[in-house]
Formats: structure tokens, C-alpha cells, sequence
């Protein structure tokens, strides 16, 4: 058995995580190609002035410079003396005027003989440096250009090997774990029919686009067979793991359990599935997965932050972290506001929090867990986690919305998304030590923490210095700064830095450091983190997938019209926008919510009153409350998914009281469902 599973790991690593990685990589290279051609040209310019110029072979004239001018003037006056005169022409050219025809002819010759300079002058500058150099410069230009034209392909193939992968590990994002052969049958049954019904959709957005003799664009035509192959696999492979019952599955089960099981992105599309086929448009789905392909950089960056994530989880750098606050001795409550608070910046720099949750959330509710947390505890600081960064540049979901709104820009939103960042870690870190605090708050001594404090950070120096090596060489040699536009390709290089430095220094995990994991080398943790990241990204994009199709139900079904335009009161207006944009939160991705959004309720807010930055720091912090929040608490799921259905049972054990035992679902909505009450109307009550 073990042989097999060996196998099994051995044949998806090469049939899957290999592809994906190159598919990652490759986003990676492309988009520091066009960095790397930005500098080429300068330095090109420079060292070669009117390198442009140089950079095609010059063409021959085929004018004449060495013509007779007086000969070309007499010639073209004979000409115009030999025309039949027609006096009834009344728009006749005048005479020719020989002494402009001249002059015509001088600057035709003057500008005629420059460009024969021009081209002896260019022909002895094309000297064997520069071929050599725009050799090199037009292949890095062709490659940043067939990087740009791919970028769909890229993530559709991405999307739908990643997916593959998670139907065949079940790692599909759902509401509980499969256990029984129930949850098995019900899970896998659904999602043949979910997958059909994507296919089916893609086939029929096929054929709608040739309706009526229509050409499609050949880059059209090859994303249409993609979708299609794509999810006739997706269909062929839970059709396959529907009769194919795993040995770990126990017999029996509950149909109210079963459901559970579903993942949510067969939900959701099962709901758009069903509602546009009984429209009678049954391309709904493909259409707006079609949609999706017109952000595909943003969802690509998604695919990446996941990536980094993983990768982070192969490094030391975590535990060094919390081994750097360990020597005062803690209570546990104190230590996991300081996770939640430190948290707040990687998960800025990973888009979203259900990401960071994803990327980072084992690594936090373990160390929590090693610094002696409660399960519930731990559970609610992981759940958090990525909740408290989302306001803090350079978040993705932020950039996203600057991008389709031009009512507010990056600097408005991330400035005031500075007060909203303060706002809630200091409502955590009150209701965490106030609330069911069952340690006391008794420090370590200053003089005895503060040395071992000092000598603790000493390990993470070289890091440090890594990270700040990486993030100047973009800075000075390629001209980057580490900013919201650049994190998602400057990221994963420093990643694969860090995993650089730990496979030199740490090679054979011999190496005796306070917190350190035993190190895998290079190769092994590339291969894990990547492992892991395909079924995450495939769950996390499949899901993104259908929420974008789940907004398009809610758009087309007339849902968002039964609102009206606008509120006489901005409290009215700000009351029900709050409701609506926290079950939007409950039951889409945060991309997919803001498109909607954006497309939607963002003009019912603007016309009743609300200042737009106001009302997307509202939507961003409502979103988070959403995802906290049951039924479906999507970074609740996340967290499961990370450390393990096991681990969740246990904490559902601990605690005596009611709160005890659900802390990790309350302690998140008390201190987001306060903050979003804040930040929604106490900016209106001063009349900002």
C-alpha cells in the first residue's frame, strides 16, 4: 500500500505539480522579462546613442539622389503644357509655378541623399557588439510579447490542471471533509454533474460564438478547446472516483452530512448551472469564465501568492519569528494577537486573506499550538489571520478595486486602510485578553528576555539580508520597487532565495537552531510547496470560477434592481449596503464580490451620499465578517483545510461553557462585527 502511495505521489508530481510549476515559473520570467527589456533598451541607448535606430538592419533607399533638378523642372513644365486645356473644368490645378516645382525638387533631393547618409552611417554602426547585443535584446522583447499573448492560455491551463488535481486528491474546498461512503457518493455524483454542466456550457459558447457564420479569433478558438478538454477531463475523472471508493472511507453515513460534503464551487455552479439553463441560455456559466480570462494577470498573481505561501511553509522563517517573542513568556491570548498583528503584513503582499489562510495557516496554528494555545484559540488566530492585512498596501483585492473603480485610487484606499488596520488589531487584542482569557498576563523579566530575545533575531539576520539583496537588485539593477504592481513576480524569487540560502547552510539538517524544521534541500521543498499548491490553486480558482458565474446570476436575475438608485440618508443607504455586502461575503470569493460590486451596488452608494473611499473600506472589512461568518465561513473552511479535519474535532471537545467550545467561530464575528460597525457609521456621524 505504501508503494503504491509512493507511486501514485511520484506519477502526480510529474503528470501534475512538474506542469504547474513551469506554468508559475514561466508567469515569473515573463513578467521580469519586462523589467530585464526595460533596462536592455536603456542600456542599449546609452552605450549605442539611437540604439532604435540599430536595432533592425537599415533598408536601402530606393529614391534617386543624383537626379538632374533643372531637367525634372523643365520636364514636369513640358508636361503641363502638353495637357488638353477643358475650360470647363472648374477644378482645374493653377499653373505650376517653376520656382516652388524647384524648390520641391531640391528638398526632394537634399532629404533623398540624407537618408543614403543616414544608411551608410547606420550600416557602419551595426558593429558585431550590437548584433550580438539586440540578438539578445529582440529575443527577450519576443519572449516579454509571447508572454503577454499567453497569459490566458496560461491560466486556463493552470485553472483546469489544478482542478484535475484536486478532484483526484479531494481537496475541492467544502463545508465538511468526505468520510463515509455516503459523503463519497453524494460529493462525487454532484460534481459529475457539475462538471458536465461546465462542459456543456463551454460547448454551447463554442457554437454561440460561430453562430451565424461568425469568425472567431484563432486565440478565441484554441481557449474554447481548452475549457472544453478541460472539463470533459474534470467530468471523465469524477465520473472515475465515483466508483472508485477510497480504503480509508468508513461505511454508512447521514444525507445531511453528505451534503456538507459537497465542495462549494459544485454548489455554485449547479445554482448558475440551473438557472441559466432554464433562461435558455445555457452558455451563461462559459461566458462569464470567458470573463474571467480578462483579468487573467490578476488571477494568475493569485496562483503566485499561493505558490509563495507554500514555500514559505518549507522555510524556517516562521518559527524563527515566534522563537523571537518566546523568551517573555507569553500568555497564550497575548501571543496570538502578536501572530494575528505580524500576520497582517505577509498577508497584504498574498492579496487576499482566504490566500494567506491557505498559504500560512498551518505554519501559525502550529506554532501556536508548540507556544501552548488552545485548539479553539489557535483555530480563531488562524481564521483571523489573514482578516487584519487586507487593508495594507500592496493587498492585490485592493489594487483590483482602484482598477475598476476610478472613483478612488490605491493611495486613498491604503491610506485610510491604515486607521481601519489599527482599528481592528486593537479591538482583537481587546476582546482576545479580556474575553474567556484563562491565563495570566506575568511576563518575563526585561533583562532576561530582552538578551535571549536579541539572540533569537541573530538567526533571522541572514534572512534579512537576503530578502533586502533580492528586493534592491530590483530596486537599482532592473529599477522595481517593491510595491503592489511588482509583489506578485519579486515574491516568489524571494522565496526561492530564501530556500536557496537554507539549502546552503543548512544542507544534510544536521544544523542544531532553536525552532528549526529539518530542512528537505532545494529541490525536495520546491517539489513539496509545489505538491501542495496545485490542489490549493485548483480549488481556490475553481472556486473564484463559479463566483464570478454566481455574480452573473445576481446581475442578470434582476436581484440588484429591486434596490433602489438611491437613499435620501446615507445611514438608510450605509444599513443595507452593510447586510447585503456581508452575505455577499458569506457567499462569494473576494474577487468575485468585487466585480459585483463594482458593477452593481458601488452606484447605489456613490448616488446616496457615501464617499466612495469610505464605502470600499465598509465592503472590505464587511467581506471579512463574511467570511468569519457560518453557514459557510470560508476561512473557517480554509483553516480546516490547512491543519486538518482531526485538530477541529478536538477543539468542538475542549471548553466547558458555550463560547468555550465555539470560541473560534465567536471571538472572530465579535471583533469584526464591531469594527465594520465602526468604520461604517461613525465616519458618517462626523460627517466625513
Amino acid at each position: 500500500m505504501e508503494t503504491r502511495g509512493i507511486a501514485n505521489r511520484s506519477v502526480r508530481e510529474w503528470v501534475s505539480s512538474f506542469p504547474a510549476c513551469i506554468l508559475l515559473l514561466a508567469v515569473v520570467i515573463f513578467s521580469t522579462g519586462s523589467d530585464i527589456h526595460n533596462q536592455m533598451l536603456k542600456m542599449g541607448e546609452q552605450v549605442w546613442g539611437g540604439y532604435y535606430k540599430l536595432r533592425m538592419d537599415p533598408q536601402l533607399p530606393t529614391c534617386d539622389a543624383n537626379f538632374n533638378v533643372e531637367q525634372r523642372v523643365q520636364e514636369q513644365l513640358l508636361a503641363e503644357k502638353n495637357k488638353p486645356d477643358d475650360d470647363m473644368d472648374l477644378f482645374a490645378d493653377d499653373p505650376i509655378d517653376p520656382a516652388i516645382l524647384r524648390s520641391s525638387l531640391e528638398n526632394a533631393k537634399a532629404d533623398c541623399s540624407a537618408k543614403y547618409t543616414e544608411f551608410e552611417q547606420l550600416k557602419d554602426r551595426i558593429t558585431p557588439g550590437v548584433k550580438a547585443f539586440r540578438a539578445v535584446e529582440l529575443f527577450v522583447s519576443d519572449l516579454v510579447a509571447f508572454g503577454l499573448t499567453s497569459q490566458r492560455f496560461i491560466l486556463a491551463l493552470l485553472v483546469l490542471l489544478c482542478a484535475a488535481t484536486a478532484t483526484m486528491t479531494r481537496h475541492h474546498i467544502a463545508m465538511r471533509s468526505m468520510q463515509t461512503q455516503l459523503d463519497h457518493t453524494v460529493s462525487f455524483t454532484l460534481q459529475f454533474v457539475a462538471n458536465s454542466m461546465l462542459l456543456v456550457s463551454t460547448l454551447s459558447f463554442r457554437a454561440l460564438s460561430h453562430s451565424g457564420g461568425a469568425e472567431v479569433e484563432l486565440s478565441k478558438e484554441i481557449l474554447h478547446d481548452l475549457w472544453i478538454a478541460g472539463f470533459g477531463l474534470l467530468t471523465i475523472i469524477s465520473a472515475v472516483k465515483l466508483f472508485r471508493v477510497p480504503a480509508d472511507i468508513k461505511p454508512g453515513g447521514k444525507l445531511s452530512h453528505a451534503l456538507l460534503s459537497v465542495p462549494l464551487y459544485t454548489t455554485m455552479c449547479l445554482i448558475a448551472g440551473t438557472y441559466f439553463a432554464l433562461a435558455g441560455h445555457v452558455a451563461g456559466i462559459g461566458i462569464y469564465l470567458d470573463k474571467m480570462m480578462d483579468l487573467s494577470d490578476m488571477f494568475l498573481n493569485v496562483g503566485l501568492y499561493v505558490w509563495v505561501g507554500m514555500m514559505l511553509k518549507e522555510t524556517r522563517l516562521a518559527s524563527l519569528v515566534f522563537n523571537v517573542f518566546k523568551p517573555w513568556k507569553m500568555p497564550p491570548e497575548m501571543l496570538a494577537v502578536v501572530a494575528v498583528i505580524a500576520a497582517a503584513v505577509p498577508t497584504a503582499y498574498t492579496g487576499a486573506s482566504g490566500i494567506f489562510v491557505i498559504a500560512a495557516g498551518a505554519v501559525i496554528y502550529h506554532e501556536l499550538r508548540n507556544a501552548g494555545a488552545r485548539r479553539q484559540l489557535a483555530l480563531a488566530a488562524t481564521a483571523m489571520s489573514g482578516s487584519l492585512g487586507v487593508v495594507l498596501r500592496p493587498c492585490l483585492l485592493v489594487v483590483v478595486i482602484a482598477y475598476l473603480n476610478r472613483e478612488v485610487t490605491t493611495d486613498q484606499l491604503f491610506g485610510w486602510g491604515i486607521w481601519v488596520f489599527l482599528l481592528t488589531a486593537g479591538l482583537f487584542m481587546v476582546v482576545s485578553m479580556s474575553v474567556n482569557r484563562q491565563s495570566k498576563i506575568q511576563l518575563a523579566p526585561a533583562g532576561e528576555a530582552f538578551p535571549a530575545m536579541i539572540r533569537e533575531f541573530k538567526h533571522l539576520v541572514p534572512y534579512i539580508l537576503v530578502v533586502a539583496g533580492i528586493v534592491l537588485f530590483y530596486r537599482f539593477a532592473l529599477e522595481v520597487r517593491m510595491d503592489e504592481f511588482s509583489a506578485p513576480r519579486v515574491l516568489p524569487v524571494l522565496l526561492l532565495g530564501i530556500l536557496l540560502y537554507e539549502h546552503i547552510t543548512l544542507k544534510g539538517g544536521k544544523k542544531s537552531v532553536s525552532g528549526e524544521i529539518n530542512h528537505q534541500g532545494l529541490e525536495k521543498s520546491i517539489r513539496t510547496a509545489t505538491n501542495e499548491t496545485t490542489s490549493e490553486i485548483g480549488a481556490l480558482l475553481l472556486l473564484i470560477g463559479c463566483s464570478v458565474s454566481i455574480g452573473g446570476v445576481i446581475e442578470r436575475s434582476g436581484m440588484m434592481e429591486m434596490f433602489p438608485h438611491s437613499f435620501d440618508s446615507p445611514w438608510g443607504a450605509m444599513a443595507l449596503l452593510v447586510i447585503v455586502l456581508v452575505i455577499l461575503g458569506m457567499i462569494m470569493d473576494a474577487f468575485g464580490a468585487v466585480i459585483l460590486v463594482s458593477a452593481t451596488i458601488a452606484t447605489i452608494a456613490y448616488q446616496s451620499g457615501i464617499d466612495p473611499v469610505h464605502f470600499w473600506m465598509v465592503t472590505l472589512v464587511a467581506f471579512e465578517l463574511g467570511y468569519l461568518s457560518p453557514p459557510v465561513a470560508l476561512n473557517h473552511l480554509l483553516t480546516r483545510q490547512v491543519v486538518g479535519q482531526e485538530e477541529v474535532e478536538l477543539a468542538l471537545q475542549e471548553g466547558d461553557t458555550f463560547y468555550q467550545r465555539h470560541e473560534r467561530i465567536i471571538m472572530p464575528l465579535i471583533v469584526m462585527g464591531i469594527a465594520l460597525v465602526l468604520v461604517a457609521f461613525v465616519p458618517l456621524a462626523v460627517g466625513y
